[in-house]
Order: structure tokens, then C-alpha cells, then sequence
């Protein structure tokens, strides 16, 4: 049996008991403790369930299918970009975390720092970052969509005026030399405009599938970003019309 399988087996039978031990698990699923263990980090690292002393729990209250559908998508090379971005966030440094899957994958290793200050309106970020002594947590106030487990609306705009960033890493629906960044989203892009106004630094992660695509509400021009990063799958051409307007593209290899 392999990862996914066990995953969808895991999820199940924590779906359905609420909570349950590695050993509760081991034996309802005839796997081993120590891949239970493994598993069971993996699984919360993807902000899917959190991890308790001993075992597991679900996330109360919240719709896992949209996140999980979005987080499996390109997963190696979302993996790869929310890496490097990482490597950027140094000790003492307080950043704005967005809601997107591949942000949300810097999360192992922000673990890694001392001292940072995490301000985010995502669900998953804090769940997978509240054991982490070393790691100061803001979750921004306000309307709760579930489907996308954030927090949004005005509520969460006065929060996040509040505050200021060294450094703020974002997700997007879209980004093009011609328009810069773009969503579909009136939600996600008014808190990405409160994110990028309220930080020294905006660092954007995406993959390259969505680089030279538009959507129909702009957020921000190029301008305004620190930096790129992305897969090695982007067409050169594409790179050199972002280089060109002045965006730094960091290619996670």
C-alpha cells in the first residue's frame, strides 16, 4: 500500500471517530505504529489533520475537499518552491502568510527559524505552527470561508492594516509581464492587497502553469514584488518578459 492509499485510509477513520492514537489506528488499519507516526506527519504537514500527543485529530468545523483537491495538484514542485522561499525567511523576521497551498507548505520549514512572527488568515498555517515554540502566531480576525479554511472580508483588512511585515509570501490565480498579478477571487485579492500594502518585502510562489495567464481582478503590478519563485518548467520566453519589466524569477530546481 502506498502513501496515498494510506492516506485516504487514515483520513477516513480520523473523519470518522474524530480523534484517535497511533496505536487506535494501527490496529483499525493493520499498519505499524512507525508508519502510522510517519504518516500522520506527513498528512498534518498538508494542514489536512493536526497532530495531538499520541495521535490525531481532525480539524473541527472545516471542509477539507477544496484545500486538499488544490494541495494535490502539482505537488513535487509546489513542495520545491515553498522550500526555497523558506530559505529567504530569517530568524527575528515577522511575515505575512497567505492562504495558499504552496505558502502553506513553508510551514515544515519555518520550524527551522527562532524568533519569527507569523501573521496569517489560514487555518492550516496556524494549526500546523501552534506547537511550534520558537514561532509567534497572529491569526487574523474576521468572516471564516471554510471552503478555502481563511479568514476574510473587512474584518480581516483593519487587522492586517494593523500590522506591519519585513516580508509577506503570497499564492495567485495569475501573473503576466502585461498585467502583473490577477485572481478570480474579490475575497482572496482585497487581503493580498492588505498583505502587499502593510510589507517591506512581497514575495510571490506559484507554479508555472499559471505564469502568462490573466484572471479578471488585478491585485498588483510587478513592481511592487520583491521576488518570484517558481518551477523549472517555465518557458524561458516567459521568464525573460517578467526579468524584463524588472522581477526577480528564482527558480526552484
Amino acid at each position: 500500500m502506498n502513501f496515498q492509499e494510506r492516506k485516504k485510509k487514515i483520513l477516513a477513520a480520523i473523519n470518522d471517530f474524530g480523534s484517535l492514537s497511533v496505536f487506535e489506528l494501527s490496529e483499525k488499519l493493520a499498519m505499524s505504529p512507525a508508519t502510522i507516526r510517519r504518516d500522520l506527519h506527513d498528512i498534518a504537514s498538508e494542514g489536512l489533520l493536526m497532530r495531538t500527543h499520541g495521535g490525531a485529530m481532525k480539524i473541527e468545523g472545516l471542509v477539507l475537499t477544496s484545500f486538499t483537491a488544490k494541495a494535490g495538484n502539482n505537488e513535487e514542485n509546489k513542495e520545491k518552491i515553498a522550500q526555497l522561499a523558506a530559505e529567504y525567511v530569517t530568524d527575528n523576521d515577522i511575515i505575512f502568510l497567505d492562504c495558499g497551498s504552496t505558502v502553506f507548505k513553508m510551514c515544515r520549514y519555518l520550524k527551522k527559524r527562532k524568533g519569527i512572527k507569523v501573521i496569517t488568515n489560514s487555518l492550516p498555517v496556524m494549526a500546523e505552527l501552534i506547537d511550534t515554540p520558537s514561532i509567534s502566531l497572529n491569526l487574523i480576525g474576521g468572516e471564516i470561508d471554510k471552503s478555502r479554511k481563511a479568514v476574510h472580508g473587512h474584518k480581516a483588512i483593519e487587522h492586517i492594516n494593523g500590522y506591519h511585515a519585513h516580508k509577506a509570501f503570497i499564492g495567485i490565480d495569475g501573473i503576466s509581464a502585461q498585467n502583473g498579478l490577477t485572481s478570480h477571487s474579490e475575497h482572496e485579492s482585497s487581503i493580498t492587497s492588505a498583505f502587499i500594502k502593510n510589507a517591506s518585502q512581497v514575495f510571490v510562489l506559484c507554479d508555472s502553469s499559471k505564469i502568462g495567464k490573466d484572471s479578471h481582478i488585478k491585485v498588483a503590478g510587478l513592481s511592487q514584488l520583491k521576488g518570484l519563485f517558481t518551477d523549472h518548467n517555465l518557458d524561458a520566453s516567459r521568464k525573460k518578459e517578467l526579468t524584463d519589466k524588472g522581477l526577480a524569477v528564482v527558480i526552484a530546481e
